[in-house]
């Protein structure tokens, strides 16, 4: 049961309750900058939390570039998705995927939730302001492949977001619920075209948004929504990975649904794996009421076992990962990356004049 969370937690390192859960099969952790100070906590946090899983474990951050999602000092710089989409040139934003995440692996870190394809459509945005690689879908598909390339040449595993794409929204989801009245043919010729690209291309973990599109699902948002999570995702784009529910604690969620109701109606839904990243004291209720739920017969056995079948496949995925020869730390903030995304930023100067 535990392998259906992915949890943030409080402080700089492991507490005894996290370091049980781990012990126990947690699917894996969310590290946030309030976790660590500097890059030797933030190597001590993540080897701590490998000890204490005692096997492969998915230590997730987010990473995307520019200031809103992305790492500071001593880790390069590098420019933000809706820099890098004014460029043509998807081999190099394949190249600064490929270092960013050499920095993350010699972190000890092995998952990154990024790439975002969320489409640029509605200025006040709050969501894709600066985070996004702009309005086209095929453009945002193209460079949302090369983010992927260059991840998973690098061995992190990257993970899509938000599915199916915040649309016209203009609701924060950490404040409350967006709303998107789009219809099924427009989010198949659309918002959809850069998700079904990236399952082409292999990524192996989505996570879904926080929206409700009543055109499609009246009555639940796209992360507790079976039309949205097992018909369109898993059966018209055929994807075949894990699906990673967004932090459950979030407004949209949270001030519709119980703690509770919401982790049990996303796993109902088809989620593989729900997040809880900023309230601990939500972690507990949770747990408690999906192994209710299990045991009453609320949640498909049949569906539980695909979803342990898909973490399993992760865990081989991060065995492969711990076997190679992992980066040494003196390459974070490197010479060569940040000369690197120095070289990127002239282009991106290039291609605005």
């Amino acid at each position: 049961m535990l392998e259906r969370f992915l949890l943030g937690f409080p402080g700089q390192s492991v507490s005894p309750e996290l370091r049980d859960l781990l012990a126990a099969g947690l699917a894996g952790v969310a590290i946030y900058p309030r976790n660590f100070r500097s890059l030797p906590e933030l190597l001590d946090l993540t080897a701590a939390i490998k000890r204490a899983a005692g096997r492969p474990v998915l230590i997730g951050i987010d990473q995307e570039g520019g200031t809103k999602f992305s790492l500071g000092e001593p880790f390069t710089s590098w420019p933000s998705p809706a820099e890098l989409g004014r460029l043509t040139d998807p081999s190099l934003v394949e190249r600064a995927a490929l270092a960013m995440v050499r920095e993350l692996l010699a972190a000890g870190v092995n998952l990154n939730f990024a790439p975002m394809l969320d489409l640029a459509i509605n200025a006040n945005s709050p969501v894709t302001s600066g985070r996004s690689f702009g309005s086209d879908p095929r453009h945002v598909a193209q460079m949302g492949c090369a983010v992927l390339r260059g991840f998973l040449a690098a061995g992190v595993l990257p993970c899509a977001k938000h599915f199916p794409g915040h649309g016209d929204a203009a609701v924060d989801p950490h404040l409350d619920l967006p709303r998107f009245d789009g219809t099924r043919e427009r989010l198949l010729a659309r918002e959809l075209v850069p998700f079904a690209a990236a399952i082409d291309a292999g990524v192996p973990l989505i996570m879904t948004a926080h929206i409700l599109l009543p055109q499609i699902d009246s009555v639940s948002p796209a992360s507790l929504s079976p039309e949205l999570l097992e018909t369109i995702l898993r059966t018209q784009l055929a994807f075949e990975g894990v699906v990673l529910a967004d932090d459950l604690g979030m407004g949209a969620i949270a001030r519709h649904y119980g703690n509770s109701e919401s982790v049990v109606k996303t796993l109902q839904a088809g989620t593989d794996i729900a997040m809880l990243c900023h309230d601990w004291t939500l972690v507990a209720p949770a747990l408690e009421a999906v192994a209710q739920a299990t045991s009453g017969g609320q949640i498909d056995p049949r569906s539980a076992a695909k979803a342990h079948a898909g973490i399993e496949r992760l865990r081989k995925r991060l065995c492969e990962i711990d076997a190679k020869t992992l980066p040494p730390p003196s390459v974070i903030g490197c010479p060569e990356h940040r000369a690197l995304a120095a070289e990127i930023r002239a282009r991106i100067g290039e291609a605005m004049n």
